[in-house]
């Protein structure tokens, strides 16, 4: 028991002497409360002035938006962009967190992070109008089976050296979803040798006892003047992915374990909300009775994010015939519809050109 012990203390000792403003870190983890929902999202701010905190809100809905969808990159989807220059109008609430680290120099640093709490109803609305892809709920919660070698042979990194795993757990919150660690009882210690090379069977016989029957396998080692860490990824015995990340920080090198998890867990399990397809759809607009109504229209439709054109047809007194190029069609076109500037006409029939009514 004491070289198991030994053995776990000089694992925590070595990540945090690897890991500048570490130790610092951790001591200050169970005091803050962070953005833990999917949504929910952290970002560090200059300063707690308004100006900072409106120009944070869209960086906050993006990482909101990518935990929903599984996708890093969803502010480049189209019409996304639109929708984080409002995303003030969906914050339920907020509240700001004060964290102390220290630099590669040792000196202490101090940073302002803003956690946002959005409504999860006009979230769920901005995804399902623009068609977004949607990672379900629940969420799996893979057990990671991650062992380190310094240089001295490796170890495992069980749940009671859960503040070395940090990086990996934390950011795979940032993706929308959880990891595991084993309990670290003397089988799973001795599964050290098939993490290293690389016997994914061995490791989920011995992963059966958890669930789900996912493991994120993982090894860190010196490498090119840094840290690299090779991953797989097995789901239900089936291997998903494999990848490496190299870095000249520990931290990051073991970070990069959660993303390849989250790509991998997307690509099977994410699914497209079914909206309409792209596409130009021809419309008409009544109770356009003067030049003022016309550019309250045409404002309008262009602040949507599911207009990505407009083209005048035919005009007649009170009514304008338009082409709208949509990037979810018609159905996508009625979810955003605002009762106060257009509302659908009753008397819609299928087949014809809709007729919608500026109030």
């Amino acid at each position: 028991m004491g070289t198991t012990m030994s053995k776990a203390w000089l694992l925590v000792l070595l990540v945090a002497l690897l890991v500048p403003g570490w130790a610092q870190a951790q001591r200050m983890e169970g005091d803050r409360a962070g953005a833990q929902g999917l949504y929910e999202a952290e970002v560090t701010v200059s300063s707690q002035a308004e100006a900072a905190r409106q120009s944070a809100y869209s960086r906050a809905l993006a990482q909101v938006l990518g935990k929903l969808s599984g996708d890093r990159s969803v502010a480049g989807r189209p019409g996304v962009a639109r929708e984080l220059r409002r995303a003030g109008d969906f914050v339920a609430g907020y509240d700001y967190r004060q964290d102390e680290g220290r630099s590669a120099a040792g000196a202490p640093t101090y940073s302002t992070t803003l956690v946002v709490r959005f409504r999860e109803d006009d979230v769920d609305a901005i995804v399902a109008t623009l068609g977004l892809p949607v990672w379900p709920q629940p969420r799996p919660k893979p057990v990671l089976w991650l062992a380190i070698d310094d240089g001295s042979g490796p170890r495992l990194v069980a749940l009671a050296q859960n503040t070395v795993a940090r990086p990996v757990l934390d950011r795979a919150i940032e993706r929308g979803y959880r990891l595991g660690l084993p309990n670290g009882s003397a089988a799973e210690q001795a599964t050290v040798g098939a993490i290293w090379r690389g016997d994914t069977a061995a490791i989920a016989r011995l992963s059966a006892r958890y669930n789900p029957p996912m493991q994120l396998i993982g090894k860190l080692y010196r490498g090119g003047g840094g840290w690299k860490a090779d991953w797989t990824f097995v789901d239900a015995g089936r291997v998903l992915s494999t990848w490496t990340t190299e870095e000249a920080s520990a931290r990051r090198a073991i970070a990069g374990g959660a993303d390849g998890a989250a790509n991998a867990l997307v690509r099977r399990y994410a699914k497209a909300s079914p909206v309409g397809q792209p596409g130009v759809e021809r419309v008409v607009i009544s109770g356009i009775g003067s030049a003022s109504d016309f550019v309250r229209l045409s404002s309008w439709l262009h602040s949507t994010s599911v207009v990505r054109g407009i083209r005048p047809l035919r005009a007649t007194p009170n009514t304008l015939e338009l082409e709208l190029d949509l990037l979810t069609g018609l159905a996508g076109f009625r979810r955003v519809l605002d009762g106060d500037v257009l509302a659908e006409s009753p008397d819609n029939i299928e087949g014809v050109p809709p007729v919608f009514i500026l109030r």
